[in-house]
């Protein structure tokens, strides 16, 4: 499949299980956790649409809070509601709605991000590559406990076709220039 660059009406986002149980055990999480606030805040600038799953949220927690403020606080005049998409399966795409949804936004590029790199992103993104998805990995949007899961984790989705590409380079690709609609607001969102 080539490779294209990332444009806002043919992209959706999918956050995997950024949850209150998980969130605390990943390497790096701080940063983690900022750079999703900062990706979540801008898709939602850009009008890219979200899917948040949640694995086995009577066990691991809803997602955190500061993910949650961002998917649903006022951005650009406009506020937002989601359900985030339960799941026991460790590919979202082996969960019948979460499937459904994806073909349904008719969206053929895929922002994934999630935790844990290993299990769930990685399958995931197998799946979503099996499926015919152009796949895009937003690396410092996910995280495992242990650095050399998500290295290794990361080298499988490159080999399978997956891109990986960062948070700011994702947004501004968005956007596509200074003059275009969103500049500001992502500018501002970056900073």
């Amino acid at each position: 499949m080539e490779v294209k660059k990332i444009k806002k009406e043919e992209a959706l986002m999918v956050a995997i299980d950024f949850q209150e149980k998980l969130m605390p055990v990943m390497n790096e999480k701080e940063a983690l956790e900022a750079a999703m606030v900062k990706l979540v805040k801008g898709c939602r600038t850009m009008d890219v649409p979200i899917l948040v799953t949640q694995q086995y949220t009577k066990g691991l927690g809803e997602t955190i809070p500061s993910i949650n403020m961002a998917l649903t606080e006022e951005i650009a005049g406009k506020t937002e509601a989601y359900e985030p998409f339960e799941k026991t399966s460790f590919s979202a795409m082996r969960q019948a709605d979460f499937a459904a949804e994806i073909k349904k936004q008719d969206r053929k590029t895929i922002l994934v991000t999630g935790i844990e790199s290993h299990i769930c992103v990685e399958q995931t993104v197998l799946d979503l590559l099996d499926n015919g998805y152009q796949v895009f990995v937003v690396g410092d949007c996910i995280s495992s406990r242990k650095v050399m899961d998500k290295e290794y984790a990361q080298l499988r989705m490159i080999a399978a076709g997956a891109v990986f590409t960062s948070m700011e380079s994702v947004l501004f690709e968005l956007c596509g220039g200074a003059k275009e609609a969103g500049f500001k607001g992502i500018s501002a969102i970056i900073k």
